[in-house]
């Protein structure tokens, strides 16, 4: 696992948008997973600046969702599927063609949650996937106690995730429940796994995540089991790692050609 840590959110996002440009540039058709919330908006605000900019082509890339609620009607403005359509497809140039993504309008939602996981697989598996992480610990939807082994499947949102997640809706009560979510077993079959957290609030999660025991308590603890993983956080979110200085020493003597 590589860590690296950046003065703001801002330089995080670019530089992950770095990494997402060279991969399209070594793969033009590349599937690249996203997350949503605040916290990724710089990683695509960079990234279709430099597609605006000529700077990396992204026509032929193919975007893939980590999660979606569960019962929101289609068109939903806070349906994932809508976030990502305006967010990330929409300043990247593509279409919906580009897009994958679980129903979760489905009469029968386990069959759709399985559809996903086989659709990935069918395609390629997912080149590069874009995570955040919740204030306990969660990755996609993931909340504590998930199996590590876990597929692409229903979850039921703890009452801290609805809280969280309130201020995109007009309360909480307006939250849905449940979710389709990415398994972490589906999470880490993505050949490289990027996640970006900011500000202090995530700096515990942070810390468990990179430096505590592998536990189901902290899924994205998980992390730890993949090859290629590379964790961006601000100083605020890094405020917890006792490993801090050494990550930013060795950040620092990274020769350039080994990339992120």
């Amino acid at each position: 696992m590589e860590v690296v840590i950046v003065k703001d959110s801002a330089t995080g996002g670019a530089l992950i948008a770095d990494a997402m440009a060279h991969l399209l540039r070594r793969k033009p058709d590349a599937l690249l997973g996203v997350a949503t919330g605040s916290t990724p908006l710089p990683v695509y605000e960079a990234l279709g600046a430099k597609v605006r900019a000529g700077a990396v082509d992204a026509s032929r890339a193919r975007i893939c969702q980590l999660d979606e609620y569960v019962g929101l009607p289609a068109g939903h403005p806070e349906s994932y599927r809508s976030v990502v359509l305006r967010e990330v497809l929409e300043p990247l140039g593509l279409t919906e063609a580009s897009f994958m993504g679980p129903d979760g309008t489905a009469d029968d939602v386990a069959a759709a949650c399985a559809a996903y996981d086989n659709a990935l697989a069918e395609a390629g598996g997912v080149d590069l996937q874009l995570l955040g992480i919740g204030t306990d610990g969660h990755i996609g939807f993931n909340e504590p106690c998930s199996s590590l082994a876990s597929r692409t499947r229903i979850k039921t949102l703890t009452e801290q995730t609805r809280r969280d997640n309130a201020r995109f809706f007009d309360g909480p009560d307006e939250v849905p429940h449940h979710v389709i979510t990415q398994g972490i077993g589906t999470i880490l079959e993505a050949r490289h796994l990027l996640l970006l957290a900011t500000g202090e609030a995530k700096a515990d999660a942070v810390a468990l995540a990179v430096e505590g025991p592998l536990s189901a308590l902290v899924p994205a603890s998980a992390l730890q089991l993949h090859p290629h993983v590379t964790v961006v956080v601000d100083e605020a979110a890094a405020s917890r790692l006792k490993l801090a200085d050494y990550f930013r020493a060795t950040y620092a003597a990274k020769p350039d050609w080994q990339g992120l």
